[in-house]
């Protein structure tokens, strides 16, 4: 047993006083006459050890109640150990308050949210109140950096409220270690309040520090049902107008209930274009799908919802992406009228700008304008054309290499060795023909319902051979039957090559008259037009790219909510024709606009991050095993218990306090010498 204040134990010499009066009696003596001897000799002996006996009980109580008085303002304590009690020195307390989405979540005192602002409050008076007080956040803020008095504390404290942001335990420690080796020497102490789910609970990469005293409060939901949106795609990598679109929702079900026939909603520009039902059995997923079709060009606002308590802000998903009128196309030819199979496809479809030019005529400042090139039959390529389309192929151009019918072949070396593609080595005159189609590939892979088995494929009387680079990321598109390429493709940049292994020439190959032809082609233009991403996650802090853009003069970049209520101008970089936009902060899902000059550049979505949706977590057992089995020293857990958790944290800092104990100690003595004096008689 120890004292908080041991001087007062000086206070004992104070029981030196009812022993005086006990030694010397100062009662009056009262004269009683009796007629009979005896009877005054038996009545005497009786009294006076009756009295003897009295005063020795009062005196024991008198003594006992002095030293119960005394030792309580001493104010003793058992010590849990010697190392972690915190003596008299100020306190440094740093506590985190987990305010992510999922302390949204329902417990048997309230929201989780709630419970852990009083837990803390609790904390805070549990020190003096010179002690010092630090409060942290998911959100990491800038007034949460610096340690205050508790009744400030106090104030910052109930401003508190959920962020979308969510931090894993190593990050919180790191920053509150962080915080206190740039304080003053002191008690270090760090709480966090949490409901620990298994997404966030790194312990394995948490370094303690020996100086600080962790403890680990959880808060554990009664409702850990949740039903989500996990994440959406299309079908089809391009949209165009009048198309049918299939848009693709992955739905999970984070909880132990079955759910049948319920609803999830497709609002697009902000009218309801299709609605569909699913069932879904506990901890599973499924993908439901959402056909519609784009009756607009421009940019397309989509908001998908389903609803589910009490977790509700991972029941909406926001996407967005464009429909262009038509696709810009250049074809580089030899001469005014280009290639005959090139503009039957290209320049009689509504839904491309097909332009074809000689290589004198280039504009090679004009490429971002387009979102595919191709190279139509040439025999060698300038070092310019080449610096031209190797600047559009890495900001996110598609090219096509058609070869001429006599190359030079250490010129194209040169040309595709700079894309980092493979390249012509000879010409192959054995007849042959197309013996695979990888119908894996973006291209292919929507082109045929069912392949046949004896489909007809084209036929190749003599082609180039195409040499693969060991370190490229080369993809076989279609493959003759002597294991040569006819057609591939390999990612440059942003952008992508094609490499053909023969020109457009019926000498060469029918191709260009077979039915493949159209699609392939078809194909790799609309894959040229990949529009910016469907959606972004907040706190991932993901760049937003927007290709085939200059920034010129003094305008900027804003980017602003579909309410008009949210208004930033980001941090960007002017990259040639690419923009890069930083996002870091927006905080609420939502669509949103990039405008430049008043006018709607790109549409961006951005949705909370799913990493909280699955509401498992670890409870005081298992974050007991947690602990021991990554070896964190220095960590206690607070579990939840029926005293309050001021008095809990006290005893775990001053150990067990005994000076209420003795206190009542002092009432019982005192009641007890009363009715000795008043009954005894």
């Amino acid at each position: 047993m120890q004292f908080v204040n041991p001087l007062f134990l000086f206070g004992l010499f104070a029981i030196a006083i009812p022993i005086i009066i006990h030694l010397f009696n100062f009662r009056k003596f009262q004269k009683v006459y009796f007629t009979n001897v005896e009877f005054i000799e038996e009545l005497k002996q009786q009294t006076q050890k009756q009295s003897q006996l009295k005063h020795l009980i009062i005196l024991l109580l008198r003594i006992l109640a002095i030293t119960a008085l005394v030792l309580a303002f001493a104010q003793p304590y058992i010590p849990v150990t010697e190392d972690e009690v915190i003596h008299d020195s100020q306190a440094q307390v740093s506590i985190f308050v987990d305010n992510s989405f999922s302390m949204e979540a329902a417990s048997q005192d309230g929201i989780l949210l709630d419970k852990a602002i009083q837990d803390a409050r609790d904390i805070s008076f549990a020190y003096k109140s010179s002690d010092l007080f630090q409060l942290l956040t998911n959100d990491f803020e800038g007034k949460h950096q610096r340690y205050v008095s508790r009744d400030e504390f106090l104030e910052i404290l109930d401003e508190v409220e959920i962020s979308s942001v969510t931090r894993l335990l190593s990050e919180v420690y790191n920053r509150q270690a962080d915080l206190f080796l740039e304080s003053k020497p002191g008690n270090y102490t760090s709480y966090i309040i949490s409901d620990f789910q298994n997404s966030i609970s790194d312990f394995e990469n948490i370094e303690a520090d020996s100086s600080i005293r962790l403890f680990l409060i959880p808060v554990e939901a009664t409702d850990k049902n949740n039903l989500y949106i996990d994440s959406i795609w299309f079908s089809s990598p391009v949209q165009r107008m009048n198309q049918l679109v299939k848009l693709n929702v992955r739905i999970k079900n984070a909880s132990e209930n079955d759910f049948e026939k319920i609803p999830v909603k497709l609002m697009m520009n902000d009218q309801q274009r299709a609605i569909a039902s699913f069932d879904l059995n506990a901890g599973e997923e499924v993908v439901v799908e959402m056909p519609y079709t784009n009756n607009k060009t421009g940019i397309q606002f989509g908001k998908l919802e389903i609803t589910d308590f009490p977790i509700t802000y991972d029941d909406a998903f926001y996407f967005t992406y464009e429909v262009k009128n038509e696709i810009p196309i250049l074809s580089i030819s030899k001469n005014e009228e280009g290639d005959e199979y090139l503009n039957s496809l290209f320049g009689k479809d509504s839904a491309f700008a097909f332009y074809q030019l000689p290589e004198n005529r280039l504009d090679y400042s004009s490429f971002n304008n387009f979102n595919m090139i191709i190279l139509d039959k040439p025999d060698n390529i300038s070092s310019g054309l080449s610096q031209g389309l190797s600047r559009f192929a890495n900001n996110g151009g598609s090219v096509l290499v058609i070869p001429g019918t006599n190359i030079d072949f250490d010129n194209y070396m040169e040309f595709l060795l700079n894309l980092n593609s493979p390249y012509y080595t000879s010409v192959d005159t054995f007849q042959t023909k197309v013996s695979d189609i990888n119908l894996q590939s973006q291209v292919f892979e929507d082109v045929f319902e069912s392949m046949p088995e004896n489909i007809d494929l084209p036929k190749v009387q003599k082609h180039y051979i195409i040499k693969r680079q060991t370190n490229s990321m080369f993809e076989t598109l279609l493959q003759m039957q002597n294991g040569n390429i006819f057609l591939g493709a390999v990612p440059v940049g942003l952008g992508m090559v094609y490499i053909l292994a023969s020109p457009l020439d019926t000498e060469w190959s029918n191709f260009p008259k077979h039915a493949i032809f159209v699609p392939a082609l078809y194909k790799i233009a609309l894959l040229s037009n990949p529009g910016n991403k469907l959606f972004y996650t907040i706190g991932n802090n993901q760049n937003i790219v927007i290709r085939n853009t200059a920034l010129n003069g003094d305008k900027v970049f804003k980017i602003v909510s579909m309410d008009q209520q949210f208004e930033v101008i980001p941090e960007f970089q002017n990259l040639n024709s690419q923009i890069n936009i930083s996002n870091n902060r927006i905080s609420k899902a939502g669509n949103y606009t990039i405008d430049v000059a008043d006018r709607q550049l790109a549409g961006v979505a951005f949705n909370y991050n799913r990493i909280e949706s699955n509401l498992d977590n670890l409870d005081s057992q298992a974050l007991e095993k947690r602990i021991k089995d990554t070896g964190l020293q220095n960590t206690s857990i607070i579990s939840s218990t029926e005293r309050s958790l001021s008095t809990v944290i006290t005893q775990l800092n001053k150990g067990y306090q005994l000076w209420k104990t003795f206190i009542i100690l002092v009432l019982v003595f005192l009641l007890g010498e009363v009715i000795l004096l008043r009954f005894w008689k």
